[in-house]
């Protein structure tokens, strides 16, 4: 969603009802936000809505927590059947992957692909910021994804 916003998407985040929020979190630059609670009945009406007039919805969750919510792919895209609905789910949504329920953190694929063993100074691993697996594998290849969507 920072790269789209940055290049002039309007991009609306929902956040947790009663949650910090965007507060000054660098990374919501030029976003604007709803804050509500997709736990209750009022919360998932008011997402279905905005989806309704969506062209795109990053989910950010682990596998299957937008189906329990009733916020699954099938049913959005039925509200909207041009929905780009993007999927940022670390290890995938199923597979043989044995953490494909596991949450997703740069440091983990970091590890898992061996490139964290080549970032030392002096000798040392060095672990860095979430740019390497964060923004430039995942959502670079979210935010293309979507534009190719798009096309």
């Amino acid at each position: 969603g920072m790269v789209l916003c940055d290049f002039g998407a309007e991009v609306v985040r929902v956040d947790r009802a009663g949650g910090s929020g965007m507060s000054a979190d660098p990374l919501c630059r030029g976003k604007k936000s709803v804050a509500l609670d997709l736990k209750s009945e009022d919360g998932i009406r008011k997402v279905k809505q905005l989806v309704t007039h969506a062209d795109v919805l990053i989910e950010p969750f682990r596998p299957g927590v937008m189906e329990r919510l009733g916020l699954g792919p099938d049913i959005l895209c039925e509200l909207n059947p041009r929905l780009i609905y993007a999927r940022m789910t670390g290890f995938g949504q199923g597979g043989d992957n044995s953490v494909e329920l596991a949450a997703g953190h740069d440091i983990n694929y970091l590890a898992l692909s061996g490139v964290l063993s080549t970032l030392k100074v002096d000798g040392k691993p060095v672990p860095p910021v979430n740019v390497l697996g964060d923004f430039a594998g995942g959502g670079m290849m979210c935010a293309f994804g979507i534009l190719m969507a798009l096309l």
